[in-house]
């Protein structure tokens, strides 16, 4: 069930660079000129996770699964592009099926690498990108307000509808994303049809020139000024050597490389880690002698539906689940060390799934 973060920003400021250090299935063509990527590029990510690798040690198994996120490399956004300028409509459409935005935004400074929109400023930058987005959500709401508003004279429950969809309009009016209106589960349900860009959760990374990778410099520090009331998180690295690194095959030369740049793991690792914990996810385990495994699943989610993400029939026939959290199984070393120290645990349909639950399911077929 790997879901969607897409990567955006403005032409030129690393976003298919970041996409060719993150994906190891798909490689985007990175250019120096405009609409380099008009085709989103997909590629599947491993999220890394440190416990999945202690599972198998402890375990041996045949083989080790780890979960993944699907990156999509979308070209970039240039100002108008709400009015179809660029390619903007199309690029648009693409961010609209993602479930959460990685906004890249230029740090550094280069002569040989393009810019259009003069000085180097990221905060601007990023202006421009919310704005576009904005005002597509904008065209969004109007547009369903124009078709509610007949219905809301007779139906309540339009007239309610077209109330929320007011608001939002206001909102975005003042130049504020949707995510930030704070609306109610039960109010959300008037825009959900929409998939409006600007209630997506977005963090940032800062494209950093290669001295500036570890301390940052004058423009994250004010793009991180500039987020700061956001709640949006904000990764600082470079671009180009995480796709150097990415790009070497053997463990030794990367470890020699990071070594040589004080590393102690890619910052892709981090920026993998905040993806997906923006997008609200948990991992949860199964660990047998054919594989250890990590599933993929939503804060709050209980057994059975963390059961039907390994199959539907686990859901349906769900009868209980057996579990040893993560902890214990590598205190204990083992399942059968845990069921004997009384570690392993029957939970029902009730059960809410904490990350890093190790589980075994019984159902009926």
């Amino acid at each position: 069930m790997a879901l969607k973060a897409g990567i955006v920003g403005l032409p030129n400021v690393g976003k298919s660079t970041l996409f060719n250090a993150v994906s190891s299935s798909a490689k985007a063509q990175a250019s120096n000129y405009r609409f380099c990527t008009i085709e989103p590029n997909t590629g599947l990510v491993d999220v890394p996770d440190e416990r999945l690798n202690k599972l198998a040690e402890l375990v041996i198994p045949d083989r080790i699964v780890p979960t993944q996120i699907e990156i999509v490399d979308i070209a970039g956004l240039v100002r108008g592009a709400s009015k179809g300028e660029g390619l903007g409509n199309k690029f648009l459409a693409n961010i609209r099926e993602v479930d959460a935005i990685i906004h890249v935004v230029r740090c550094f400074e280069d002569e040989n690498v393009l810019r259009e929109e003069g000085a180097i400023n990221p905060v601007s930058d990023k202006e421009i990108i919310e704005t576009e987005l904005q005002l597509k959500d904008l065209d969004s709401v109007e547009s369903k307000i124009q078709k509610k508003e007949k219905q809301a004279k007779a139906d309540p429950k339009a007239k309610a509808e077209v109330e929320i969809l007011q608001r939002c309009k206001a909102h975005l009016e003042q130049g504020k994303s949707i995510r930030s209106l704070d609306l109610s589960k039960e109010e959300k349900a008037a825009i959900y049809d929409l998939f409006l860009l600007t209630d997506k959760p977005v963090m940032y990374v800062a494209n950093v020139d290669e001295p500036s990778m570890h301390t940052g410099n004058k423009f994250s520090n004010a793009l991180k000024e500039a987020i700061k009331d956001e709640g949006a998180e904000i990764i600082v690295m470079n671009n180009s050597i995480e796709a150097q690194i990415a790009e070497m095959e053997e463990p030794d030369d990367k470890a020699m490389f990071m070594e040589e740049y004080h590393m102690a793991e890619p910052a892709l690792n981090r920026l993998i880690r905040s993806a997906y914990k923006l997008l609200g996810l948990h991992t949860y385990f199964t660990a047998g002698v054919q594989e250890v495994r990590a599933w993929t699943f939503h804060d709050g989610w209980k057994a059975p539906q963390c059961a039907g993400v390994i199959h539907t029939d686990f859901e349906k026939g769900f009868i209980k689940a057996e579990v040893i959290s993560y902890d214990d199984f590598t205190t204990y070393k083992s399942e059968a060390a845990c069921r004997d120290a009384g570690k392993l645990r029957i939970e029902g349909k009730e059960y809410i799934v904490k990350d890093g639950d190790v589980m075994h399911f019984r159902f009926n077929v």
